[in-house]
């Protein structure tokens, strides 16, 4: 197995089939020193499991520096904050340790590193199946053949640019549109901020959001990330400009700056080729309106290596015997980003100040309480009162209510999600159904 990308989904792909006895090679584009330096918000949810393929406490101990995460506060600029709990404590990581941990676990299980190996084109054979990678390492042409090819290159893959997947089910419906541009640094600051416990959003006039995340009480990821459908920002400018506004970070440090790219749609509705399988980013699976993506990509590729390690033992990559990797994604995660990508849809059909109203007017537990019961009056189930502070806005919130619905009908379409090719043209027909009638019913542009 050759393994494109030493982020989270490569990694856990590698140690995956290494640890299974598979002959891996995994081609990361960084120096060995660089490796692991990822743009990321670094938060996690006290829910988020990983594979147990790799040492999970050395990992935790090394990387999870504030592991008492209780709340999510959503900083309102027209109203009161809403302070949401957590079920389940979530923690906030340092992803240059946590990438160094992850690569250093592939190699302890056997995986073959190649660090500056940028990749450059994908080989394939005469009936299309992928074959391997041609890269450049060190400044040499080196070509690498596998059996299965594993793709954790990230948003927007070189390796789905080059490869021609036109005798395949692999989901090339792919555009920029469907992406998010990001920018984060992380601050040192000389007081502890008293939101030590919290991970803090704010909402952007370019329908994205500012996220302000303590790794520890004075070490602040502090990041911001708009949709690319939307009028190009100046993330650094935007993002120095609300830093100045706040007073805890006052005479703070910045010790490290990074952007990246990253997919806020629904999940490739297949990531498989004949000898190719995609994972994390690279396949879409990222939680849309958050963006976070580090669990899924663990994952998806640790499912991932697993059928790629069968379907090698057994002598047959194709499509069809890697399929069931798919099934997988959808039925478990993959069902859940394809719903929440409906809000994400529905929020870019409105003006984010209507949006930013309709928050301030609705007490954040009632809204997300009328929303779980299935209330389907004008009110949503909200009392009195709030009825009163959300005049102006009923239509929105029943239009919203409505696409709850949806929301539910796609997930209980991705359960069904077929196990073989033979009924994904059916299943794909009628899930692009429901799409039309969402963008129907809030007046929008098709997303795919």
């Amino acid at each position: 197995m050759v393994v494109v990308g030493g982020g989270t989904a490569g990694a856990f792909a590698a140690a995956t089939a290494a640890s299974e006895g598979l002959d891996v090679v995994l081609l990361e584009r960084k120096s060995e020193e660089e490796a692991g330096h990822i743009a990321c918000g670094d938060a996690i949810k006290g829910t988020s499991t990983f594979p147990d393929v790799i040492d999970l406490d050395y990992l935790k101990e090394e990387s999870f520096t504030n592991q008492n995460l209780t709340r999510a506060v959503f900083e309102n600029p027209v109203g009161d904050d809403l302070d949401v709990p957590f079920r389940a404590p979530g923690a906030v990581l340092d992803r240059k340790r946590y990438g160094e941990i992850i690569l250093e676990e592939a190699e302890r299980l056997g995986t073959e590193m190649h660090y500056d190996t940028v990749v450059q084109d994908v080989t394939q054979d005469d009936d299309g199946r992928v074959t391997g990678v041609r890269a450049k390492r060190k400044g040499d042409v080196v070509e690498y053949e596998a059996d299965v090819t594993i793709d954790g290159a990230g948003a927007l893959s070189i390796l789905q640019d080059k490869a021609d997947f036109s005798a395949s089910r692999f989901d090339t419906n792919v555009s920029y549109s469907q992406f998010c541009s990001a920018y984060r640094e992380v601050i040192e600051v000389p007081e502890p901020v008293d939101y030590d416990d919290a991970i803090v959003f704010k909402p952007t006039e370019e329908l994205g959001y500012l996220w302000y995340f303590p790794r520890t009480a004075t070490e602040i990821n502090v990041g911001l990330g708009f949709q690319m459908t939307e009028e190009p920002m100046k993330l650094v400018d935007t993002l120095k400009r609300d830093i100045r506004s706040r007073p805890e970070l006052k005479d703070g440090t910045v010790t490290d700056k990074l952007g990246a790219a990253l997919p806020t749609r629904r999940p490739y509705d297949s990531a498989v080729a004949d000898g190719f399988i995609a994972a994390g980013d690279s396949a879409g699976h990222v939680n849309p309106t958050t963006g976070g993506g580090i669990p899924g990509a663990a994952k998806s590729a640790h499912w991932a290596a697993k059928h790629a390690v069968r379907a090698i033992s057994e002598g047959d990559v194709s499509e069809a015997n890697l399929w069931e990797y798919n099934r997988d994604v959808m039925t478990s995660f993959g069902k859940r980003f394809a719903a929440v990508d409906l809000y994400n849809i529905w929020g870019m059909s409105n003006d984010v100040d209507e949006l930013v109203e309709m928050v301030s007017s609705v007490p954040g537990q009632q809204l997300m309480d009328s929303l779980s019961s299935g209330s389907s009056d004008m009110s949503l189930g909200l009392k009195l009162e709030t009825l009163v502070k959300t005049f102006g806005h009923w239509d929105s919130l029943y239009e919203l209510y409505r696409v709850r619905k949806r929301a539910a009908e796609i997930t209980r379409h991705y359960n069904a999600y077929p196990s073989s090719p033979r009924g994904f043209d059916a299943w794909q027909e009628a899930r692009d159904a429901v799409m039309d009638d969402l963008y129907a019913l809030i007046d929008a542009d098709p997303k795919y």
